[in-house]
């Protein structure tokens, strides 16, 4: 379901799902914000002091109050609450009306064992910290173990305490207050009957594949960017002399393989596709606007799979477009845009140095929009090709010609003219 764009009218109650303590504001920074960034953790905190008093439901506020006391504009607010519900500490639900209202339900913090046990959020901590710092926080929550080797453990039963009575048992109260965390959620990666039926049946225990291997198959194939062919070898590679998976071997032989084929490195998390809020409305049937939400609305894995026969673009290619995403922190509709542009004009080939020139550009220029990518990727193939046409015109035995007009050098996007529209549609065409 589409919802609108957020304003600041539309109303709000914070709903807690969990009885909070200090200790989870420890593990909500130290963990969660290298991941999540300070700006989902501040209104995260923020949701939390709307509660004041009244601890589990909060007053009904505007989202003016929190553009206000967070200092955040709606896009800002809005993307800060995207990374609370994927990484499990927000839920949002949403009546619309002429002004919508919503409920925030804060979930807790996983607690630290949990943490550095998830097969997602521990690599990223681990990636996006650096091995000094996240061997540090192991140890700030590692517990000192006691040697008991010398001692009796002479503890007391319950029932050497007390006795049962013939009283009436009062009823399970299920509204009482209670830690509740809310796990990660993920598209399904994996085919597991073709995963199951892939190994003979006298390999397995029945019990192997319960819902709690499947869940951590599945978040290690998106973690890990593996298929369910490269999932088969890694399973069977992990089942004990019981038949059933070893966890901690197929962790570590995920990250394994992935390090092997990645060169060492591990993997990150970014924006899947275009974050809605700088998405074009829908409503337009243009052929432009069409171009546009295709841009917007696929990720680059899938626009560049999409552009290979096999479906399978190549590890070399993969990790150009991820450095564009990481290292130069484009949208996933702008590498979109860069990717098909340069494959248009380099004859389906993606070259390393050409690619990042436009890109550093782009990163100068503040390109965030798909239709602003279009439009400054439209005008340097115009450029191109200008300098192209007198590049011939000139004597062919001059070596050193000066490199086109737009390289290292600040471009304005001005307004497009309908001869420029025009002459724009028919290489749109060509970029599908």
């Amino acid at each position: 379901m589409k919802i609108r764009n957020l304003l600041p009218a539309d109303s709000y109650v914070v709903y807690n799902k969990s009885f909070l303590h200090t200790e989870d504001r420890k593990l909500l920074t130290l963990l969660y914000q290298p991941i999540i960034g300070a700006t989902a953790t501040i209104l995260y905190l923020t949701l939390l002091d709307d509660l004041m008093k009244k601890e589990v439901i909060s007053d009904t506020f505007t989202h003016h109050h929190l553009m206000t006391t967070t200092q955040m504009s709606l896009d800002t607010l809005k993307m800060a609450r995207d990374k609370l519900e994927a990484v499990g500490l927000l839920k949002t639900f949403v009546k619309e009306e002429s002004i919508h209202h919503y409920i925030y339900m804060l979930y807790a913090p996983l607690d630290a064992m949990s943490f550095f046990n998830h097969p997602v959020l521990n690599v990223v901590l681990y990636n996006n910290v650096g091995k000094k710092e996240y061997d540090q926080l192991v140890s700030y929550f590692k517990v000192s173990r006691i040697n008991l080797k010398d001692y009796e453990d002479i503890t007391l039963k319950f029932s050497d305490v007390f006795q049962s009575t013939s009283l009436k048992p009062f009823d399970v109260l299920e509204e009482i207050q209670s830690k509740e965390t809310m796990p990660l959620l993920f598209e399904e990666q994996i085919d597991f009957n073709l995963l199951i039926s892939s190994i003979p049946k006298d390999m397995v225990h029945a019990k192997c594949f319960s819902e709690e291997v499947k869940e951590l198959i599945n978040a290690l194939a998106f973690t890990y960017h593996i298929d369910t062919i490269a999932m088969q070898n890694l399973v069977r590679d992990s089942l004990n002399e019981k038949g059933m998976i070893d966890k901690v071997l197929l962790r570590k032989f995920c990250r394994n393989f992935y390090q092997f084929e990645e060169g060492g490195r591990l993997p990150t998390l970014v924006y899947r596709n275009q974050p809605e809020f700088l998405k074009k409305p829908e409503g337009d049937t243009s052929k432009w606007a069409k171009m546009v939400y295709t841009f917007e609305n696929m990720t680059p894995y899938a626009y560049l799979a999409s552009r290979y026969k096999t479906g399978k673009p190549t590890k070399r290619d993969l990790q150009l477009i991820e450095n564009l995403m990481v290292d130069q922190k484009l949208n996933p509709g702008v590498v979109n845009v860069l990717v098909a542009y340069c494959l248009s004009v380099n004859n389906q080939r993606l070259s390393k140095s050409y690619i990042e020139t436009i890109a550093g550009q782009m990163k100068r220029l503040h390109i965030e929009t798909v239709e602003e990518a279009m439009r400054l990727t439209e005008k340097e193939h115009k450029k191109q090709r200008k300098a192209a046409t007198k590049i011939v015109s000139k004597a062919s035995s001059k070596k050193d010609e000066p490199l086109p007009e737009w390289f290292g050098t600040e471009q304005k996007l001005d307004p497009i003219t309908q001869e420029e529209e025009k002459e724009m549609s028919s290489i749109l065409e060509k970029l599908a």
